[in-house]
């Protein structure tokens, strides 16, 4: 058990205050995440551009009474409160996880590598389930902070605990092994990706090899050249080491002699059959997949199963029943203006919370749904699981629950308890889906979270929108990643605003906003007054600036709470009469003016007749002054961008001294943050970088790209020399040839320019030419030199691997038009990982 005392003891902090003595249980982090106000410890982390101290009032008006700081708070205002003192909070998180995880003598696997970590994780917890009750990290939780949360999970039914370890920089790994002190190490591979922190790969190898300092067992395979040498380096520097167990190797590999010698990988369709000698018995595996990182994970996971002594007839049975791992929620639009969130791939506490956490994102529905599987494998009774289920429901204020399983079947009189929610219950999925009714749903955001063996997918395809093949993935990951980098080049005072206008570049409106919103950025900014409104319908309740509003527009402006550009002096004349006419006084406004662009705004010589309209004016205040920069990429326009920015200082302090009231100025754009710091002022405006895309090299290394447009091949045909392809025939085959048409064309997006070969997509991997004249709806590639193409393939329009810099270079134009121009009939699948 722990209490302040306890901690403060483990943590040899100062006990500024202790006022009693309630048990935690659990750790929080997040102010917006508070489910057990009463047992949790508020542990504020301190970034460059957050200090979370600044949440401990919130938190303690929502009943949290135990927190640990590095900053010593007014006592007088928390009486009721208990306070650690410490040297640095991000220090104190990890001691205390790392003196939790001492209390627990069970085998403990640490896997760590460049991929497959998440994969390896979960399919060792799919083939060990039946034998242990195993605590994991959820979803990809393998970080600085993720680690923690993962290890705090650890409890005394527990007999197994699996968890990842990820690091971005030297020293990183040495933190983590404390806390996880693994006691079997797997070392899945090691890659090119996420080299920036390191010197070369070895350096990057021997980090990640520090989580097994430790450790009773590493295994890995020495199929690559450089980790083998690494780690018998490794292990000869630790057996040196005194009072400590040795480390013992378990090895696997294709090429040459070692623990487990692959003798043959045999695909057939949709399945491949391996087989291997270990300690001199022929063995072999069936696994339903066939691609080279699913066979390396595979492996993993058999030489581990092996180290247990579980029988070979198991392990063969289990792997044939290996299922994919969805590692991200999916966001997708459903029937009867429903929205589903996808995330049937387990059902656990830990993966719940997280869940539930994203559906509480969502402000889009009056209605929150959460079908719900039975919890496997918890380690406590049914009767405490669901209490704590229910509680989570009350908590999260979840609208309606449905339950499929006899477990909760058989507790649902925990859910009937809590006020306000609705529930029913089935004993199975197809008990379900035999009573389904269309109408039963609507204007819902439904969650889906069930363990594999209900087989939610079947749900999901009743309550998804049939949609196009044609598809936009964005990757709300990403979207927060560019943010943090964004930011991270502030000033702590500079506020952010985000640019949502144009469907936000494309990528969609209320899902990005509902985003921007949890993570606290400050404004939000649309080009029209109803992309503002359509926000505010969909829950959207932060400050909201229209850059172009419209005479007609006003009474939606001031009847949405919507804060307006005001450009000229017979605009803001226009609308002062409106806010006049509406009874209201002080609405917000925001003044635009010209430093050279000479599109909108007022110029100069407009200031003193402004600042006479403006000053003592009981209708409106003006909320901020911005301007636009014509060429903030371009270093051959710096003397430009320097102009303009002189000139901003002076109408704005011209303005603001006649206001006599403090104003809020902006004129950076995304690619001014950067290159321009010294125009950062009071906000800055983050557009299309927070897409992923940006004019300098050093900012673009840095940023991660959100959107992925894919669609599928429809038909493949077979050419003689001399066929022609699509209208005009203006593409003929020189020789016999292979295309595949795909469902993609010129009404989706996809520009007409890139037609005849100067647009590429990738299929299965490898560029493919466009053929023939783009259509409306479809079009054709060039797939000769690509072998094995069929109906059904994935094919990648723009995204990581082919990004939409290059689409826009092909097209002969910038990324933004590419983005902006993608048809509102391909359908936006919003993920998080």
């Amino acid at each position: 058990m722990y209490n302040a005392e306890s901690i403060s003891k483990v943590l040899k902090g100062e006990l500024l205050q202790q006022t009693g003595n309630p048990e935690i249980e659990h750790v929080l982090l997040d102010s917006r995440k508070v489910i057990y106000p009463a047992s949790s410890v508020f542990i504020p982390l301190v970034s460059s551009r957050r200090n979370a101290h600044q949440y401990i009032k919130e938190l303690y008006e929502k009943g949290v009474s135990n927190f640990i700081v590095s900053e010593a708070p007014d006592l007088t205002l928390y009486p009721a409160a208990n306070f650690i003192l410490v040297k640095d909070t991000m220090s104190a998180l990890q001691a205390l996880v790392a003196h939790h995880r001492q209390k627990f003598h069970i085998p403990v696997i640490g896997i760590t590598g460049s991929n497959g970590k998440t994969i390896v994780k979960e399919w060792l917890y799919q083939l060990l389930e039946k034998d242990y009750n195993i605590v994991r990290s959820p979803k990809s939780y393998n970080s600085q902070i993720g680690v923690p949360l993962s290890v705090w999970q650890m409890k005394p039914e527990h007999q197994l605990a699996i968890f990842e370890a990820g690091i971005s920089q030297p020293g990183e790994m040495e933190h983590l092994e404390k806390i996880i002190r693994p006691t079997i190490g797997i070392f899945t591979n090691i890659g090119e990706a996420h080299n920036e922190g390191f010197l070369n790969i070895r350096q990057k190898i021997n980090e990640k090899l520090v989580l097994f300092s430790k450790s009773e067992l590493l295994i890995y395979c020495k199929d690559y050249l450089a980790l083998n040498e690494c780690v018998n380096q490794f292990h000869n520097l630790v057996g040196k080491k005194e009072n400590q167990v040795g480390l013992q190797l378990c090895t696997w590999s294709r090429k040459t002699e070692a623990d487990l010698r692959v003798i043959s990988v045999e695909k057939n369709g949709s399945h491949s059959h391996i087989e291997a000698l270990y300690k001199n018995e022929s063995l072999n595996i069936t696994i339903p997949f066939v691609d080279e990182g699913s066979i390396e994970n595979a492996i993993h996971c058999w030489v581990l199963m092996l180290h247990l002594k579980i029988a070979p007839e198991v392990i063969q049975q289990r792997m044939d029943q290996l299922g994919n791992i969805a590692m991200r929620l999916e966001l997708k639009q459903g029937i009867n203006n429903c929205s589903v969130i996808n995330d049937s791939y387990n059902s656990d506490l830990g993966s719940l919370n997280i869940a539930l956490d994203f559906l509480q994102q969502q402000q889009q529905h009056p209605t929150r749904t959460v079908i719900l599987s039975d919890i496997l494998q918890s380690g406590k009774s049914d009767a405490s699981l669901y209490e704590e289920v229910a509680s989570l429901m009350q908590q999260k204020k979840i609208d309606k629950l449905i339950g499929i399983g006899k477990n909760i079947f058989r507790e649902k009189k925990c859910f009937q308890q809590v006020e306000g929610l609705k529930s029913a219950f089935f004993l199975t999925t197809e008990e379900f889906i035999q009573q389904f009714n269309q109408q039963d749903f609507q204007h819902e955001t439904i969650l889906l979270k069930g363990a594999r063996v209900f087989e939610f997918e079947r749900i999901g395809k009743l309550l998804e929108q049939k949609v196009h093949q044609t598809i936009l993935e964005i990757n709300l990951n990403a979207v927060a990643h560019n943010i943090r980098q964004y930011q991270a080049l502030l000033k702590p005072t500079t506020k952010l605003m985000a640019m949502v206008k144009a469907f936000s570049y494309g990528s969609g409106s209320f899902e990005i906003a509902n985003l921007l919103q949890f993570h606290g950025v400050d404004y939000l900014a649309v080009a029209y007054a109803d992309e503002g409104v359509e926000l505010r319908r969909t829950g959207i309740t932060m400050p909201i600036m229209v850059m172009n509003p419209e005479p007609s527009s006003f009474d939606a402006i001031l009847q949405w709470n919507l804060e307006p550009e005001i450009y000229s002096l017979h605009l803001l004349q226009q609308f002062e009469e409106e806010v006049q006419i509406a009874g209201k006084t002080g609405f917000p406004v925001h003044i635009k003016l010209d430093t050279g662009m000479h599109r909108l705004g007022f110029e100069k010589k407009d200031i003193p007749e402004l600042a006479a309209m403006l000053t003592d004016n009981n209708y409106l205040t003006v909320k901020s002054m911005f301007s636009h920069l014509a060429g903030s990429e371009d270093p051959e326009l710096d003397e430009l961008t320097r102009q303009q920015g002189k000139l901003f200082y002076e109408m704005s302090y011209e303005l603001q001294k006649a206001l006599g009231y403090a104003v809020i100025r902006h004129i950076s754009n995304s690619a001014a943050i950067l290159r321009h710091p010294d125009l950062q002022l009071d906000m800055v405006r983050l557009g299309i970088g927070m897409y992923g895309v940006d004019s300098s090299d050093e900012m673009q290394a840095q940023l991660r790209p959100v959107s992925t447009l894919k669609t599928t091949v429809s038909q493949v045909k077979h050419l003689d020399t001399g066929d022609f392809v699509g209208y005009s025939a203006k593409w003929r085959a020189k020789a016999p040839a292979i295309t595949a048409t795909v469902r993609i064309g010129y009404a989706d997006g996809y520009p007409r320019s890139l037609s005849n070969g100067v647009g590429k997509m990738l299929v299965r991997g490898q560029l493919a030419p466009v053929a023939g004249i783009v259509a409306m709806d479809m079009l054709m590639l060039d797939v000769t030199n690509i072998p094995d193409v069929t109906e059904g393939d994935e094919v990648i329009v723009f995204g990581e691997s082919l990004p939409v810099q290059q689409l826009a270079t092909w097209a002969g134009t910038i990324p933004y038009e590419i983005l902006t121009g993608i048809s509102q009939r391909v359908k936006r699948v919003y993920f998080q990982e």
